[in-house]
Order: structure tokens, then sequence, then C-alpha cells
């Protein structure tokens, strides 16, 4: 599975790619110029099961790590992951 991350000015998303398809796509909105804010996640019914929604938001916490932001998860199912994941608060906004 692929991801593709796409940033668009104040906006932008990471989009999960398998065989083609669009498997799921995570969109957030900046927040400044040090945080961004995960606004919505969605998967394609036909790869629900496949961990496709963690792997977009794993993807936001590379990016992150990487360029030293900040993550504010407001959509439901991000937060969901921050809440079961420890060793990613590193890039939480509190």
């Amino acid at each position: 599975m692929e991801i593709k991350q796409n940033n668009e000015g104040r906006k932008g998303n990471f989009q999960a790619i398998e065989d083609g398809k669009e498997a799921g796509l995570m969109t957030y909105t900046w927040a400044g110029d040090s945080k961004f804010i995960i606004d919505h996640t969605e998967v394609n019914e036909a790869f629900n099961g496949k961990g496709v929604g963690k792997k977009l938001v794993m993807a936001a916490v590379e990016y992150a790590r990487a360029n030293n932001l900040k993550i504010i998860p407001l959509c439901p199912f991000a937060k969901s992951v921050f809440d079961k994941t420890a060793d990613i608060h590193d890039v939480l906004f509190s």
C-alpha cells in the first residue's frame, strides 16, 4: 500500500492507494506554521479491516516528526488512534 501526501496551501491530505484504487483518505488543515489539524479520515468499504486508517494516521505522525510539527486530532478516528498509542504522543499538540 502506498501513502501519498498532497499539500494544497492551507489544506492537504494523505491518500492510501492499493492496486491503483484509493483505499482511504485523511484530510488536514494547517493551524499556523507548526501544527495541523486532522479533520477527517475515511476508508473505502472494500478495504475495511485492513488497518488503512491507522496507516494514514501513522503517515501523518511520520511527517510531523520529520518536519518538527504538532498534530491536533479533531477527527474521532485519529483521536482514538492517539488515545490508544502512547508512543506517538510526542507529536500531539497540547
